[in-house]
């Protein structure tokens, strides 16, 4: 199987629980560190101890992805014949960082952030193996400021209990400032419903192309002890959403804020998310996109299976120009102006408009190019309505 999700959300406990609960042995890696050798004597151990004693074993592989293609083939033959039970983790999507002949033999399991409950229950446990006690108002502080990694919630209890004892007026209990303190001021112990507030209040800001009161929220997150990397996903999410075509470099200023984000991290990346907030909320505004996804979605999920026509099937293979598929298509390119008038809708779909092109921006020059491009030809209506 593979575990796919964020840190701290218990891949790796899981792995053991699993191997644990079934009575098999570990063997445990790292792609980060583990080569080939390391590989290939793991799976010898496993082999031996399956002859042996009859005990199947689990691999475990931290960082799967981090393995090459021919690195991740090693594994193959081992699974195929049950000399080891391989568990994958990794953060990254593994249609894309694992080969496809691993994914085949493979279940996908995806982990999500830990809810705010459920590192309530963790932070508990933690203040219970150490005897130690802390206040509802810091137990809050760690659940909301730990993003959903559990791993992180403990990092900051450990401290956070060090600092306390270290207190003399704090009487052995955890407080908030030493949760405060722990994460070097970076706190965020608002209540659940004041987070999705400010977050609600940030991207209505943006939306509504007020730079000021976008960049206060965010400051007012960022202070708090909000993720970078929560805030410049929400950007990201917001350039397609409300910017859309009216300037499509509202996608491309989004993801390269949020790609740098990632690398420098803060307090430099506050700068980044400054910058990306201002440019999105100066930048005009269109839905088309959000409409125009929602409207083809409606008619997908409402219309069921619909047949592709011929002229657009596939052509490259045996038997498809005997069944016609693909012989009366006509190339964009062959033709003036690259554009041919031509169906591309399913049948019963002929004449269907979903895009409704907003009036600001980049948006409407780029349909009036549109315009220019297919004028002229009998069917150049058959787009998007431009008046």
């Amino acid at each position: 199987m593979i575990l796919w999700g964020p840190a701290g959300t218990g891949k790796t406990t899981l792995a053991r629980i699993l191997a644990t609960s079934a009575g098999y042995a570990t063997e445990s890696l790292s792609a980060v560190t583990s080569g080939v050798k390391d590989v290939r004597e793991a799976l010898s151990r496993a082999h031996d101890r399956l002859g042996e004693h009859g005990q199947r074993t689990v691999l475990f592989i931290d960082e799967v992805h981090r393995f090459n293609k021919s690195q991740q083939d090693l594994l193959l033959p081992a699974t195929e014949t049950g000399q080891v039970v391989l568990i994958g983790a990794t953060t990254e999507n593994p249609y894309f960082e694992v080969n496809a002949a691993l994914m085949s033999r493979s279940t996908l399991w995806r982990l999500y952030p830990l809810s705010g409950d459920d590192l309530k229950v963790l932070v508990r446990r933690g203040v219970a193996l150490r005897q130690s006690a802390i206040a509802d108002e810091a137990l809050e502080a760690i659940t909301s400021a730990s993003d959903g990694d559990a791993r992180v919630a403990l990092t900051t209890l450990d401290t956070a209990i060090i600092l306390a004892r270290a207190d003399e007026a704090a009487a052995d209990v955890v407080e908030v400032e030493h949760v405060s303190q722990a994460r070097d001021g970076r706190l965020y112990h608002q209540s659940r419903d004041t987070h999705y507030d400010q977050i609600s209040a940030f991207i209505k800001s943006v939306r509504g192309s007020d730079p000021d009161g976008a960049l206060y929220w965010l400051v007012t997150m960022l202070e708090s002890g909000e993720s970078p990397r929560f805030l410049a996903r929400r950007l990201v999410i917001l350039a397609s959403e409300d910017i859309g075509l009216a300037d499509p470099m509202g996608l491309v200023m989004a993801d390269a804020a949020a790609r740098t984000v990632e690398f420098v991290g803060l307090p430099e990346g506050r700068l980044t998310l400054a910058h990306a907030t201002i440019t999105l909320a100066l930048m005009p505004k269109s839905n088309s996109v959000t409409r125009a996804l929602g409207a083809v979605t409606r008619a997908v999920q409402e219309g069921g299976l619909v047949e592709v026509p011929d002229h657009l099937r596939g052509s490259n293979y045996r038997g498809a120009s005997e069944q016609g598929f693909g012989t009366d298509y006509q190339y964009p390119h062959d033709h003036e102006r690259g554009w041919v008038s031509q169906q591309y809708l399913p049948d019963a779909l002929v004449g269907q408009r979903y895009y409704d092109p907003g009036e600001y921006g980049r948006e409407k020059a780029l349909v009036e190019q549109w315009r220019v491009m297919v004028q002229g030809a009998d069917e150049a209506d058959s787009g998007p309505p431009v008046e």
